[in-house]
């Protein structure tokens, strides 16, 4: 009997955590959006997106800003087929195809498997461009920030330790 008294007020305790629950939903969806990259609104409304930055400035390949940092795309990739059937990159950045193309082969780290071995293919991990490169543009920073490339905070470093 006793435990039968628990379930009950337990189910009418968990009922009335739902309601509760449910109006300070729908009064949250009302609310501001926050400030951040998302400008204005609330969070149940649709604002009309931002335009697509602008293509590429040039072809000329961009200084990487620290060892490792993937190198940015400086052409067009609108409408590539990138999935795990195709990949459209790999028509002119392939190992084969590159010296034809004029473009540059893909690293050989994007051969090399999770446990440092050599393929001879682009692994399953690395197949996938667009996951770590992204097309140059001429976008405006989303937000404001204080990045210096690393031999800029080298030659600081430098300056202060003297």
């Amino acid at each position: 009997m006793n435990t039968l008294i628990v379930r009950i007020a337990a189910i009418a305790l968990a009922g009335a955590l739902s309601v509760t629950s449910a109006s300070a939903q729908d009064q949250s969806l009302a609310a501001p959006a926050p400030d951040g990259l998302r400008k204005g609104g609330t969070l149940h409304e649709d604002l009309p997106a931002p335009p697509i930055a602008g293509d590429p400035r040039d072809v000329n390949r961009e200084v990487r800003n620290y060892p490792e940092q993937p190198p940015v795309i400086p052409h067009v990739i609108r409408d590539y087929q990138v999935d795990r059937r195709f990949n459209k990159c790999l028509d002119c950045h392939s190992r084969e195809a590159a010296p034809g193309a004029g473009a540059p082969m893909v690293s050989v780290t994007h051969f090399m498997d999770r446990n440092n071995q050599v393929r001879a293919d682009v692994t399953p991990g690395r197949y996938f461009c667009t996951q770590c490169h992204v097309p140059q543009t001429d976008a405006d920073e989303l937000v404001e920030n204080n990045f210096l490339p690393v031999n800029e905070v080298i030659r600081r470093m430098r300056e202060d330790s003297q």
